[in-house]
């Protein structure tokens, strides 16, 4: 699959800003760091030309952006989105979270985004830049003179490493080449966890969900939380805004969101990708994901506009809770 390069989205993104198709431009943005690319609107070829970026970290799923970025603008938003992206993009349509009408979409291909805490992990902390228009990631570092050079594919983010789709889902238009939905392990740790006995998950989990600092920020970013209102909001629940306090607190929110988003997460991976604890914040909500494929069939949020989830479509032979405890009996 050819490589699209920063220049083919630059000429696409100016060519409809200059016609006339859309007014403004959702796309990747300089940061304060070369790795550190942040959504950002742009209104002429001239922002875009000074400040538009597309390298190997430009991993954020801009669906969810599409709700609040949509509602006030005049005319078309051009939004670039990713094969993951559009089942974000699909299961928002279907939930009516934003007017299709005000979006014109362009797909790009995708062979995986970086990870910066993969990069840091082999260069350490001190990243001075990052060139990425070589085949391999040239790193500078504070420390280092010579910069050094990494292969990409060793510091894959997890959701790359298990892509399940190379497939773009929406689009109204389509760079390059569309791939096809792939056989992926993204259900393996899942099923390690599950291999484990109670006690043993239980660790896990405590170990991973103490380091939550309650930011919010997998909340903020996730395409399925999108309530006007959250009851992790409301000042009178107790739990507004704030650290937890105890152990309770710092499960509960994250439990209530993995079964809020259940039947509507597309497992994009934003929620783990934000993380500045690098909680593995995706699990949880694979877990859900691989249970309903086993309990009610295979489902995937987002790969259809309309599409009803499990959950939510009522048959006399779904299963009862009974034969779902019967079977975890049974395999423990």
């Amino acid at each position: 699959m050819q490589k699209i390069t920063r220049e083919q989205l630059l000429a696409k993104a100016s060519e409809l800003l200059s016609n006339g198709t859309v007014s403004a431009v959702l796309g990747w943005g300089k940061g304060e760091f070369d790795y550190d690319v942040t959504p950002t609107v742009f209104t002429s070829a001239e922002e875009l030309n000074a400040g538009f970026v597309w390298n190997d970290f430009c991993g954020a799923n801009f669906s969810k952006y599409l709700v609040a970025k949509t509602r006030k603008l005049e005319g078309k938003l051009l939004v670039f989105l990713k094969p993951c992206d559009t089942y974000s993009f699909n299961q928002l349509l279907t939930e009516h979270r934003f007017d299709r009408e005000k979006v014109y979409a362009v797909g790009v291909p995708c062979e995986g985004m970086a990870d910066v805490a993969k990069v840091k992990a082999l260069c350490g902390d001190g990243i001075a830049s990052v060139d990425t228009t070589g085949e391999k990631l040239l790193v500078t570092t504070l420390y280092d003179e010579a910069p050094i050079a990494i292969d990409p594919t060793e510091v894959l983010a997890e959701r790359c490493v298990n892509c399940k789709s190379k497939k773009h889902v929406a689009y109204d238009e389509l760079l390059g080449e569309d791939g096809d939905v792939i056989e992926s392990g993204r259900f393996d740790e899942v099923a390690r966890l599950e291999a484990m006995t109670s006690d043993e998950r239980f660790a896990f989990w405590q170990n991973e969900l103490s380091r939550c600092i309650r930011c919010n920020a997998c909340r903020d970013a996730c395409p399925a939380c999108t309530c006007e209102k959250c009851v992790f909001d409301n000042p009178n629940s107790g739990v507004e805004n704030k650290a937890p306090s105890n152990e309770f607190e710092e499960k509960m929110f994250h439990i209530i969101r993995a079964f809020h988003v259940a039947g509507r997460c597309t497992d994009c991976g934003e929620c783990s990708r934000v993380c500045p604890q690098n909680i593995p914040l995706h699990l949880l909500n694979r877990k859900f994901i691989k249970d309903m494929n086993e309990f009610y069939g295979e489902y995937q949020a987002g790969a259809e506009v309309g599409s009803r989830a499990p959950l939510v479509s009522y048959t006399t032979d779904d299963l009862e809770p009974g034969e779902v405890f019967d079977r975890r009996d049974t395999d423990a």
